[in-house]
């Protein structure tokens, strides 16, 4: 992956060319393609921020005063404003940059401190956002823009809900693809839609499956996990049956496991896309008549621990297969289980 023209040149320290050239290299090669894309997006960002707001460029490295501004003005509503916070978010609504003057996600603005502080690091300069003032007055606007957390899905998609959506794919080379997709996602711990939709032919093993009936998935890397320190998941029973089948009717000998289909049930050799992994979620949720928005792709994953929970299955079995590395995160899956639901009341009998 090419550098951006904008993010090479944060990636240039006080070094020869050829030292640039390295650390630069080093940089590409050491972060994943998304987040390179993320610093991009940030970095234009803020460029434009400073630029509007100072009417100067980015300094290296930056000044506290201009980090205090920067949290100031992305910690409120700017709709009743008639300063230059609001000016600056006009400049950046108009460059599309910004969409309203409602005061930003605290995620968001997180997200855009920690790329700027990165850039910091790439430069080896000390950050304004490490001083003392800096971090609490990001302390205190964090908490006083902080509101219930909204889960990922509406509705946890458990295995009587699954079946139901399961029933919904027919035999047709889509309906094929679809019951993979969804058992895969479900029953190898929950997968994230970028991970289904970034699996390749290569890393499915099937070498087990004729005898023992499993499949191996190796994943190069998840949310949770380096490159290359994923651990393989297994596939067995119907999950496994609904996969290899896939592979044998859709003829995926290489390239993208999971494909686009065509109106005429033939699969494409590009990749089926995060988003596309989402349609099909949504398609199958309303053909078996669940309400719009019932749940989301995500609700493959908390579906899989709520089943886990569900079914009395230990929280670290779980979370072998779901690879969640914090078990307080893996925990709440467990905790909304109704106590009347928990198999330990029926221990007794």
């Amino acid at each position: 992956m090419s550098t951006p023209a904008s993010l090479s040149t944060i990636l240039q320290p006080a070094l020869s060319e050829d030292e640039q050239d390295a650390v630069t290299d080093l940089y590409i090669r050491g972060t994943p393609p998304n987040t390179l894309r993320a610093y991009e997006r940030d970095l234009i960002y803020i460029t434009a921020w400073k630029l509007a707001a100072f009417s100067a460029p980015l300094a290296w490295p930056e000044t506290e005063t201009v980090a205090l501004r920067f949290i100031l003005d992305h910690s409120r509503d700017l709709h009743d404003a008639s300063n230059s916070a609001r000016g600056a978010a006009e400049h950046l609504i108009a460059q599309g940059l910004r969409k309203t003057l409602a005061c930003p996600a605290p995620s968001t603005l997180d997200r855009r401190i920690a790329s700027w502080r990165a850039f910091h690091r790439m430069k080896n300069l000390a950050s304004p956002f490490d001083a003392p003032l800096i971090r609490q007055t990001r302390g205190k606007a964090r908490r006083a823009a902080a509101k219930p957390r909204a889960p990922k899905s509406a509705n946890p998609i458990t295995l009587d809900v699954l079946e139901a959506v399961l029933a919904t794919c027919d035999h047709s080379l889509r309906g094929i693809r679809d019951r993979a997709v969804l058992m895969l996602g479900w029953a190898s711990g929950g997968r994230r839609r970028s991970e289904i939709a970034g699996l390749m032919r290569a890393d499915v093993d099937l070498k087990d499956y004729p005898a023992d009936g499993l499949i191996w998935i190796n994943l190069i890397a998840t949310k949770t996990t380096e490159t290359g320190k994923t651990p393989r998941l297994v596939l067995k029973g119907r999950a496994a049956k609904a996969l290899a089948f896939w592979i044998e009717m859709g003829g995926i000998t290489d390239g993208p496991l999971f494909r686009p289909i065509t109106q005429n049930d033939d699969p494409l050799a590009r990749k089926l896309s995060p988003d596309g992994i989402y349609q099909i979620v949504q398609k199958r949720i309303a053909q078996a008549g669940f309400p719009k928005g019932f749940a989301t792709p995500h609700g493959l994953r908390s579906g899989f621990l709520t089943q886990a929970a569900l079914d009395g299955a230990p929280i670290q079995a779980a979370m072998r297969l779901s690879l969640h590395k914090s078990v307080a995160q893996a925990q709440k899956y467990y905790d909304d289980v109704e106590i009347t639901d928990n198999p330990a009341t029926d221990l007794l009998g």
